[in-house]
C-alpha cells in the first residue's frame, strides 16, 4: 500500500446541487450519528483541501492521520484507509481498482429514510422539520451558498472570474450557479480592495 494516495472530488451534478457541505450544520446534526466522528472529520478535512485544490490532492496518509489526531500511521491498516473504506460503504467515496486513487464526494446527499429511522427521536423530529423548510426554500439556494463560498476562496487564491466559473462547472454546479458565484466573488473582491484603499472608488 503506497504512503501517498490521490484523492479527487467526486463530481455529481445532482448531489452537488441538493447535497450538503461536510462542514454544514445539517451534516453535523444528521450524518454524524451515522458516519461517526472520524469519517466526518476526514470529509471536512478533504472539503477544505478541495477548496484550495479543486482538481484533487496527493494525500500523504501518515501526515493526514497525524493531522487529524489519529496517529502517524500509513498502510492498509491506517485509520485514514479504514475511514475511506467506511465512506465507500455509504457511497460517499469510490475507489479506482486500477490505481491508488479515491474519489470523495464534495457534498453529502440528504440522509436517507433508513438512517433517519435510526436517529434518536428528537433528531428524527428535527429532520422532519428541516424537510418541511426545504420544500419552501428550494434546492438551488444552498447550492448557490456553497458555490459562492468556493468562488470567494478561489478568488483569494488569485483566480479570475472566468477561471472560477470553469472550476465550479467542473465540480458539478449548474452553469447558472457557476456564473452567479463567479461574478459575486469578483464584486466582493473588488469591494474589499476598495475598502482597503487598494483601488480607487468606482473602479470595476
Amino acid at each position: 500500500m503506497p504512503a501517498t494516495i490521490t484523492i479527487k472530488p467526486w463530481a455529481d451534478p445532482v448531489i452537488d446541487t441538493v447535497g450538503h457541505d461536510p462542514r454544514s450544520r445539517y451534516v453535523e446534526t444528521f450524518w454524524l450519528p451515522t458516519l461517526g466522528p472520524t469519517a466526518l472529520l476526514l470529509l471536512r478535512h478533504l472539503a477544505t483541501k478541495f477548496d484550495e485544490h479543486p482538481a484533487g490532492i496527493e494525500l500523504k496518509i501518515a501526515d493526514a492521520s497525524a493531522s487529524l489526531g489519529l496517529g502517524e500511521r500509513d498502510g492498509s491498516s491506517s485509520p485514514i484507509m479504514r475511514t475511506l473504506e467506511r465512506l465507500e460503504q455509504f457511497d460517499l467515496a469510490c475507489r479506482d481498482p486500477y490505481s491508488p486513487m479515491v474519489a470523495v464526494r464534495r457534498n453529502l446527499p440528504p440522509i436517507n429514510r433508513r438512517h433517519v429511522r435510526r436517529l434518536p427521536v428528537h433528531l428524527q423530529t428535527l429532520h422532519a422539520e428541516w424537510a418541511e423548510t426545504q420544500l419552501d426554500e428550494g434546492p438551488l439556494v444552498p447550492a448557490r451558498r456553497r458555490a459562492r463560498r468556493l468562488a470567494l476562496a478561489l478568488m483569494e487564491q488569485g483566480d479570475d472570474a472566468d477561471q472560477i466559473e470553469h472550476h465550479l462547472f467542473s465540480s458539478g454546479f449548474h452553469p447558472a450557479v457557476c456564473h452567479d458565484a463567479a461574478r459575486w466573488a469578483h464584486e466582493r473582491h473588488l469591494e474589499a480592495a476598495r475598502e482597503a484603499g487598494l483601488l480607487p472608488t468606482g473602479h470595476a
